[in-house]
């Protein structure tokens, strides 16, 4: 039995997760040895907003790869019903999440206990005037011709409501994925690299204010020497027995 099980049978509990939790849904990964960036090096510029501005192609290629982006076949796995279940027990006080499917909300997850740091790929965003749509609503203009959907309000660049490289991040998500941080018993990042900041910070802020640290990862993080219990094993596997004494 894990140490974790007893912590997070405590409550109090926020999860940071990343995208390794949701491979089990078919959703691949960006940085492993067969993600999307190590097989396609160039796909990086889609989640650049310097190229997104700036080169009408990558913006072309960005809207037909969100017409078949796996977010939309994907169903939530064990995992992530493992995290609603524990919310429903009274267990959870957050998810952060990096990741952009929608998938804790759709596994059962309250909205309000989900915060979103690299925001959605369910909604667009128009990067002149901010205001935002559902996203089916464009890729159904996208299928009807429109290769470069612009914004219907202001004529803007549209682009999925989502943060990519180089762009401002939300500050008020940042505060409470910090404050959630700050106030929790037990953190537990699952799926993550623990490279990409400012989301990997979070484990060094609920390290200094006393919560117990457990990375579920299947490789090493840069944290592992600062957590209390580092766990290498299937995610959907090994969350469910993890919550499953909350409660």
């Amino acid at each position: 039995m894990y140490q974790a099980a007893e912590w997070i049978g405590q409550g109090h509990v926020v999860a940071l997760t990343g995208a390794g939790i949701s491979t089990d849904s078919g959703i691949p990964d960006f940085r492993g040895p067969n993600g999307v960036w190590t097989r396609d090096p160039e796909a990086m510029k889609l989640s650049s907003i310097e190229h997104y501005v700036g080169d009408p192609d990558v913006r072309r290629r960005a809207w037909q790869e969100r017409l078949t982006h796996p977010a939309w076949a994907a169903r939530p796995n064990a995992a992530h019903r493992a995290l609603a279940d524990l919310d429903r027990a009274g267990g959870l006080d957050a998810v952060v999440t990096q990741n952009i499917d929608g998938l804790h909300q759709r596994g059962g997850l309250a909205a309000d206990k989900v915060i979103e740091l690299h925001g959605t790929v369910h909604e667009t965003e128009c990067l002149r005037c901010g205001a935002r749509g559902p996203m089916p609503e464009t890729l159904d203009r996208v299928r009807a011709g429109e290769a470069d959907p612009a914004c219907l309000g202001c004529g803007g660049m549209l682009k999925s409501a989502t943060i990519s490289f180089g762009q401002r991040m939300n500050m008020a998500t940042l505060t409470a994925a910090a404050e959630a941080a700050m106030y929790c018993r037990t953190f537990i990042a699952i799926g993550t690299s623990l490279t990409v900041h400012p989301a990997a910070g979070l484990v060094e802020v609920a390290a200094k204010r006393g919560a117990k640290i457990v990375i579920l990862n299947d490789a090493e993080t840069p944290y592992d020497s600062i957590a209390d219990e580092v766990i290498r094993e299937l995610i959907g596997t090994v969350l469910p027995k993890l919550t499953a004494t909350a409660g």
